[in-house]
């Protein structure tokens, strides 16, 4: 492939990497992970409500990995609420499994920016056949598609598997009981995994510039080494 040619796909990876990097940081910061409507079950069990009835019961909630705030009903009226994950929620939710998704978004950050940065470094410099050529390219897109794999999985676990929606709505709550209703994605985690997905792109983009995958032989050295073999 002309050289021109692998800087732009290189450019365009870099790019992507880029913008990659910005994403996760703006979605480290906001509320949007997650929207859910919270039911409550104790008023509504009082009542024996149904049907639209059941809207007077049924709150929102909205939140990111470190804050978040949402609207409690229980046939009373509204009662808005704000919340911290720390130090607020900490003896209420899992904080080991939060913990580690915050450590691995702030780690798949570091790694997107350096691998823009490598991308550049092979459009625009003289890479040698090492971590800082097309090996070490395949490697930064693994390794970062692995962590935003890791930090999707991590989160979605805390939020299925340990409801933590409704630790969060239940929380400082002695008198009602909540349940989760409904609850959804929201954009932050989306970008996550268009994150995760630009960095599988990245290693199409690698392999289309011309570089094999790593740990896999050309036919010319398959046909080299026979030759080899022969003449000894």
């Amino acid at each position: 492939m002309p050289s021109q040619q692998k800087k732009v796909i290189f450019c365009t990876a870099g790019i992507l990497s880029f913008a990659c990097s910005f994403g996760v940081i703006t979605a480290l910061g906001t509320q949007l992970w997650v929207k859910a409507k919270i039911l409550c079950k104790t008023g509504a069990l009082l009542v024996n409500a149904s049907g639209q009835e059941l809207e007077k019961f049924t709150g929102e909630l909205q939140y990111g990995l470190f804050h978040g705030e949402g609207v409690r009903q229980c046939g009373l009226g509204a009662r808005p609420f704000r919340f911290s994950f720390f130090p607020d929620l900490v003896k209420a939710i899992p904080v080991s499994i939060h913990v580690n998704t915050v450590l691995f978004s702030t780690i798949l950050i570091v790694l997107t920016m350096a691998g823009a940065a490598f991308f550049m470094y092979n459009a625009f410099g003289k890479p040698y056949e090492t971590l800082l050529g097309p090996l070490g390219l395949y490697l930064w897109s693994f390794i970062s598609c692995s962590c935003g794999c890791l930090v999707m999985i991590l989160f979605a676990s805390e939020v299925k598997m340990h409801h933590l929606s409704e630790k969060i709505a239940n929380y400082k709550e002695g008198t009602f009981i909540y349940k989760t209703h409904s609850e959804k994605y929201a954009t932050s985690f989306w970008i996550i995994f268009m994150c995760f997905s630009v960095h599988i792109l990245n290693g199409l983009l690698i392999r289309l510039a011309g570089f094999q995958f790593p740990f896999a032989k050309s036919k010319d050295f398959e046909t080299t080494s026979a030759a080899a073999d022969l003449m000894y």
